[in-house]
């Protein structure tokens, strides 16, 4: 996975662009734009690596991580 991958991943989650998450986890993202909760993305890298985007509750910090970091 490349830089250029997690940079456009994470410009793509500022944007409200959540990537390739299920409904459930779009419709939570959206509600925790209102009520100040955690917000998980899923990308690919060109390369086909899946990642993940989470910003925490009080936006002091976005990590980006592959699944089997988790």
């Amino acid at each position: 996975m490349a830089q250029d991958d997690i940079l456009t991943g994470i410009a793509r989650h500022q944007a409200g662009d959540w990537g390739d998450v299920c409904a459930e986890d779009r419709q939570a993202n959206d509600q925790a734009l209102v009520h100040g909760t955690r917000i998980l993305s899923v990308y690919h890298a060109a390369n086909g690596t899946k990642f993940w985007v989470i910003m925490e509750a009080d936006r002091s910090m976005t990590t980006v991580l592959l699944p089997e970091d988790y």
